[in-house]
């Protein structure tokens, strides 16, 4: 049976996730790391539900580490097609308040089980530890359409929030999840800080780090505006 496939765009703009697109954009992501180590790691194939499962985690993502309206930033075409999507936290909101985690808690047991729970919990643990005390823009999540990888959304949208962050004389901090990603964000000015090694055998993650380039006059009035500015 052969798979038809939306022609590729021509061009996109960036702007902030509007109401209403939290379960396209959430959709969007799943396919995007449905092979990703981690989220393999976390959500095992073994189900026909499983791309749903991925979906409501990363709708629960957009919820929880958003630190504000306008986080979650999308490339878009002019008919309103998503391409990509990025979620970014601003200096010292990247971690969500313990009765908000504690409140989704139902939700998260619909995507990892009672069983899985436990793991995913484990994971999130070892990601707080390792997480730079540093203040940083925290980019837990970016990814693109399969079907457009290629087109330089992914891109624009991380190359978007770090003219923000370079304009206030910020870092930024990521993990990669898989090794062939980190020269991808090596490009940007991010380097390896390190590794973490998610415990019984599961995968490793690279984190990564970014020095503002060239601050200007706005590092030095200090401050820090809305995600994606």
């Amino acid at each position: 049976m052969s798979t038809r496939t939306r022609p590729l765009p021509q061009a996109f703009g960036i702007r902030r996730a509007r109401p209403g697109e939290a379960r396209t954009i959430a959709g969007l992501l799943a396919l995007a790391f449905a092979d990703d180590p981690v989220m393999g790691w976390m959500v095992p194939d073994g189900g026909p539900d499983r791309m749903h499962r991925i979906a409501l985690y990363f709708r629960l993502a957009q919820r929880q580490q958003r630190p504000r309206e306008g986080a979650v930033r999308v490339a878009a075409t002019g008919d309103g097609r998503l391409l990509a999507a990025a979620l970014w936290s601003g200096p010292g909101r990247w971690r969500a308040p313990a009765v908000r985690e504690v409140a989704a808690m139902p939700r998260y047991v619909r995507v990892f089980g009672r069983r899985g729970l436990g793991r995913a919990a484990e994971v999130q643990e070892c990601l707080h530890r390792a997480h730079p005390a540093e203040p940083h823009w925290y980019l837990p999540t970016v990814g693109a359409d399969p079907q457009v990888r290629g087109t330089g959304a992914g891109s624009a949208l991380v190359r978007e929030q770090l003219a923000h962050c370079d304009r206030l004389g910020e870092a930024a901090y990521l993990e990669s999840s898989k090794a062939s990603n980190v020269p991808f964000y090596e490009r940007f000015g991010f380097r390896v800080t390190g590794e973490i090694r998610l415990p019984h055998g599961g995968p490793v993650l690279w984190p990564m780090w970014r020095e503002p380039a060239d601050a200007g006059p706005a590092a030095a009035g200090g401050g820090t505006g809305g995600a994606g500015g």
